[in-house]
């Protein structure tokens, strides 16, 4: 790798006839994904000058009349004339298709453009695009519409255009600071191609700004937003890396520390070479490929995977992902059979998902050059990645478990003992599902005995009412529409699933029969349409200790059926507090009223009072559900015309994990901290003391 780089580096293949009547083949779609995409291919090629060493900051602004502007100090588009088409470089890298410096690796020893498609495509694809560039001393620009060089008579996008006739100029725009270089591009999307829906999302571009942040240490993001009423703005520098990226993206409690698997492999692949008289040779090159890993495991059993070539994402992963899961196969299957007979393993193998439940993991690697399918670049192809990558993951794996560190002994000994409580879950999990299918083939009834069922096939129409005690089951049988109404009992308070491990949840008796009576499965088995009910209504009391149930329900429903909390189907009841009879004069009969708190009970008697109207006392205050008789149960509580019901919603499922986490985890000093400080808060009349 050199630091030189000129219009000499710039490789021209093809003109831009075909983008803008084909735009999908170059950017995937012309809604909102694809204007972003344009963004990030103009923000990615800042990005490739920071991972070569040139520039520490970029700057993203969201203008108000609907343009973006990328800058950064890297080196500065090169402005010299590329000998082959007679152009500037700045007019070559925006004007022909595959044309940069990413081809022939001497300016880039690996970087995440490399069809020399991304400036151009998006020039094409724009109304207006303005460049700037500092270099030498001074700053030069240039102007484009729709991929046509030439002059604007004013700002923005509506103004007189002259495109250049004979010859195009980089013209000369004023002095650059002494020994300042960079790169601006602002442009103005092309809306006869975008759809008129199309935006930038400002989550979105945070996300992946964020993202890129944790991939380039050291790199600060500065991302301002001025289309809304005030001006946002927001920034992101990471020093720690991958490592700092696999804990952020954690959703559970850690059982193993964020290890780092790094190492190096070469191959060769025989590639065709631009020659110097515009000739392709095919060539025998020599590549190497880095590989850099953060993974850790934690108590839960989902899993989070990122994969990045050369900084740019590969959501569908690829060879280099394929090559991270066999190596963790093959170490981790040998593991368990060296110590067998300690983890009590049997007969039984590991499988994949086994190992994979609780795993976070950040996996990049760099090479030169790599093929990728299409310009979206989601999936890598290059074949050699996938044995480097097992090999670099095999023998830092293997370090990992010899090593004679207290702490990596006890952690992977933690690691074993997770995968085989997966693999022992897994294996329950299906001797379970294959025992009520036995079960239901012989026509015997598989449900708890104490569930009290309806009559209704219609999974839609019907309800699922999960009831804390045997008290309120008596009552709410009597109250319920026995064609749609089910009811479920539970005793006191289940177990904490956010603490338990799944081996637990599924042997406690109160867990195991509500996911017998919802049928639907539990954890990476769940299958939504399996659901027996439409709708899981949560009905305790309305005390703290009914509060308590509540969240210990959700806490195993958020944990091991999510699906059902993420399509709306939870709800959670609202049953009144206290009941006031108002005492009407004469012949005319009393009206009762209920309260759903103490501030609405309060609102209500000073409304009263005021009126002149009595009530009688003492005002009946509910204790629990068993107070109520079924026709009090049925108007306030489960009758479909008059009751409350209060939708359980996921909106952000990294942030409820958190939540869940703080009040249900085992770590008890944070959550000590957070009763402290909401303490004031609560009114101890709810207290029932």
């Amino acid at each position: 790798m050199t630091s030189e780089y000129s219009a000499h580096h710039l490789q021209v293949l093809e003109g831009l006839e075909a983008v803008r009547k084909r735009p999908g083949m170059y950017i995937g779609s012309t809604d909102s994904r694809g204007l972003m995409h344009c963004l990030w291919e103009i923000i990615d090629n800042s990005v490739d000058e920071a991972l070569a060493g040139h520039g520490s900051r970029i700057d993203i602004v969201l203008h108000a009349d609907g343009s973006v502007e990328v800058r950064d100090r890297a080196r500065g588009i090169p402005v010299d004339v590329e000998p082959r088409t007679g152009l500037t470089g700045v007019e070559v890298v925006f004007t022909k298709l595959h044309a940069g410096g990413k081809f022939g690796g001497g300016s880039y020893a690996a970087s995440g453009g490399l069809h020399g498609v991304g400036a151009s495509v998006v020039n094409a694809l724009s109304e207006r695009l303005d460049v700037e560039v500092d270099r030498g001393g001074k700053t030069y620009a240039m102007s484009f519409h729709r991929g046509e060089p030439g002059v604007f008579a004013g700002p923005g996008p509506d103004s007189a255009f002259t495109p250049f006739e004979r010859s195009s100029e980089l013209r000369i725009a004023g002095k650059a600071p002494r020994g300042v270089t960079g790169t601006r591009i602002r442009y103005w999307a092309d809306r006869q191609i975008f759809t008129k829906d199309a935006s930038f999302g400002f989550d979105e571009l945070v996300q992946r700004a964020r993202q890129t942040a944790f991939l380039v240490p050291g790199l600060e993001i500065v991302i301002a937003d001025e289309r809304g009423d005030e001006p946002v703005e927001t920034s992101y520098r990471f020093d720690g890396g991958i490592s700092e990226f696999a804990d952020f993206l954690a959703p559970d409690a850690a059982i193993t520390d964020t290890w780092r698997l790094t190492g190096t492999g070469t191959f060769t692949e025989t590639v065709p070479v631009l020659q110097p008289g515009g000739s392709m040779v095919p060539t025998e090159v020599h590549r190497e490929c880095e590989v850099d890993i953060a993974v850790r495991w934690g108590t839960g059993y989902d899993t989070t995977t990122r994969s990045f070539v050369n900084i740019i994402a590969t959501p569908k992963g690829g060879t280099h992902q394929q090559g991270f899961e066999q190596g963790l196969m093959k170490i981790l299957r040998g593991q368990v059979e060296q110590n067998a007979r300690k983890l009590k393993v049997g007969n039984d193998k590991i499988e994949k998902d086994d190992i994979l439940a609780g795993l976070t993991s950040v996996l990049t690697v760099r090479l030169p050059e790599p093929q990728f399918e299409g310009q979206t670049k989601e999936i890598l192809g290059t074949p050699a990645v996938r044995q480097i990558v097992s090999q670099v993951v095999a023998k830092e794996l293997t370090e990992r478990f010899a090593s004679a560190k207290r702490d990596d002994k006890a952690q992977t000994a933690l690691l074993l003992e997770k995968v085989v409580s997966e693999m022992k879950a897994r294996i329950s999990a299906r001797t379970h599902k294959e025992t009520q299918r036995r079960k239901n083939a012989l026509e015997s009834s598989s449900l708890p005995s104490k569930l009290v069922d309806c009559r209704s096939n219609d999974v839609a129409d019907s309800e699922l009412f999960i009831v804390e005690g045997n008290s309120a089951l008596g009552t709410a049988r009597d109250a319920r529409n026995s064609a749609y109404q089910a009811l479920l009992p539970i005793r006191g308070k289940i177990l904490n699933t956010q603490k338990a491990s799944i081996s637990d949840m599924l042997s406690n008796a109160e867990c195991a029969s509500i996911i017998q009576v919802i049928g639907a499965g539990s954890g990476r088995s769940f299958d939504l349409d399996a659901a027996r009910y439409g709708k899981i209504i949560l009905m305790s009391d309305a005390d703290v200790d009914g509060a308590h149930i509540r969240t210990l329900l959700l806490t195993l429903f958020f944990r091991y059926m999510r699906p059902l909390v993420e399509a709306g189907r939870v709800f959670a009841a609202v049953p009144p507090l206290h009941r006031v009879i108002v005492m009407n004069p004469g012949s005319k009969p009393n009206e009762t009223i209920y309260t759903y708190s103490e501030q609405e009970l309060h609102g209500l008697l000073a409304k009263l009072k005021k009126a002149n109207k009595r009530w009688q006392e003492p005002i009946q205050r509910y204790k629990g559900l068993g107070e109520m008789d079924a026709d009090q149960l049925a108007t306030t509580t489960m009758d479909r015309a008059g009751r409350t019901l209060r939708r359980v919603q996921v909106r952000d499922i990294e942030e409820a994990a958190k939540v869940f986490d703080l009040l249900m985890g085992s770590d008890v000093a944070p959550r000590r901290e957070f009763i402290v400080d909401s303490s004031d808060r609560l009114a101890r009349e709810r207290i029932d003391v």
